[in-house]
């Protein structure tokens, strides 16, 4: 299974250096220019987009690769800031909720937990087909921890911004 992974194109939130978490926010112009760039700029065919259930993931992926069927689910959502939702970026800091859940949210071993129970699925799933996710990036840097075998200690030292994840999953 071959997996191209893409985080969302910037939003309103974004702009101004807060985050999201589970907060439904739009993105901006640029987030929009960002998402159709990427679907023209994209030489790949994937057989299926999984996209977040939160609507600047969805609007991406719809914006970046119309033609292609897109699923929803809940398990690929960025991390439940809780309190900070909205609030500035600076209050997220991963290393110190990797087992403590941010106030009145969840912590990154819960995105783990959720990105591990999709991944199982799509094994079970879609093991021979080309899969795109556009999604978040506590979700990505689980995916990296599970797939390479690393902890969230090693994950927050090497972790860097990218616009494309690639990974080959097997058995």
């Amino acid at each position: 299974m071959e997996i191209m992974y893409f985080v969302h194109g910037t939003t309103f939130d974004n702009a101004e250096a807060k985050c999201s978490g589970w907060k439904q926010v739009e993105l901006n112009e640029l987030g929009k220019e960002q998402a159709i760039r990427l679907g023209k700029n994209t030489e790949y065919e994937f057989d299926v987009i999984f996209t977040s259930d939160l609507v600047r993931a969805i609007d991406s992926s719809n914006l970046a690769w119309p033609e292609v069927d897109k699923i929803v689910d809940n398990r690929l959502r960025e991390c439940n800031y809780g309190e900070y939702d909205g609030q500035d970026k600076k209050l997220v800091v991963y290393e110190e909720h990797i087992e403590n859940p941010f106030p009145n949210g969840e912590s990154i071993k819960d995105v783990e937990r959720r990105m591990h129970s999709f991944i199982n699925y799509l094994k079970e799933n879609f093991y021979d087909k080309k899969i795109g996710i556009v999604a978040h990036r506590a979700p990505q840097l689980a995916l990296e921890v599970l797939t390479k075998n690393i902890t969230w200690k090693i994950m927050n030292i090497i972790a860097k911004w990218q616009l494309l994840h690639y990974y080959a999953i097997l058995a």
